[in-house]
């Protein structure tokens, strides 16, 4: 059953040794999305597989709050990984992993899945940062979510300290946060949304939209398709 009404997110970007793809596959499939959903707080853990250049994949898992990944039960686990943990992590390459909190939404979830994601990862200069960031929220996520198929549009930012929080896992692994403090996160049904016409529309007939989007800084453009997605019980 989806559970709706998240307000943290998880993200981890990831590349994985390619000789030892299908095994991670199956960890990830049958032991760890399984152990994450299962942590009070989780609601749904999904992985993508991206569309180079993209990382190999995007992983996310959303829950209630952001605080709940900084919890307890949360950090115990990460804190105590199984041996197959342990031995996944060991072929994590490039890894980028960030905890948000959700600052708006529009549209509506995909009936089933979303078979398709597009993210943009970007900065905001100070000066003019909370204005656009209200603006994202209140006009830009409403366009693209009216666009033809897509079926929502999130923004997300990330918590600094609960992303910064060292674990056994993460030594493991070695990823940090990633140097962009937003995320856009649109789901949509076509792997090439973004470069429609409709899209191209939308941006453009918000009013000073063009220079209002070109106001973000290291702006990054990621396109992942489906390959799992499992709820909490």
């Amino acid at each position: 059953m989806q559970r709706t009404g998240s307000q943290g997110l998880l993200g981890i970007w990831a590349d994985i040794d390619g000789d030892y793809l299908p095994r991670f596959q199956e960890w990830h499939n049958c032991e760890h999305i399984p152990e994450r959903v299962n942590i009070p707080g989780f609601n749904v853990g999904r992985r993508y597989r991206g569309v180079p250049p993209a990382p190999l994949y995007f992983m996310f898992y959303e829950t209630d709050s952001p605080a709940v990944l900084s919890s307890a039960p949360y950090l115990a686990a990460l804190n105590h990984p199984s041996p197959w943990t342990t031995e996944s992590l060991t072929h994590f390459r490039n890894t980028q992993r960030n905890i948000y909190a959700l600052l708006g939404t529009a549209g509506a979830p995909a009936p089933l899945e979303a078979p398709y994601l597009f993210l943009q990862r970007f900065n905001l200069e100070a000066a003019t940062e909370d204005e656009l960031r209200d603006w994202l929220v209140d006009r830009w996520l409403p366009a693209l979510a009216a666009v033809p198929q897509v079926f929502r549009s999130r923004l997300y930012q990330a918590d600094e300290g609960i992303s910064a929080i060292m674990t056994a896992e993460r030594k493991i692994y070695g990823g940090g946060p990633g140097a962009q403090k937003y995320l856009a996160l649109c789901e949509t049904a076509c792997p090439h949304t973004a470069q429609e016409p409709a899209w191209q529309a939308a941006e453009a007939g918000l009013p000073g939209g063009a220079a209002k989007l070109a106001r973000r800084r290291n702006l990054g453009a990621e396109s992942f398709w489906l390959e799992i997605a499992l709820y909490a019980p």
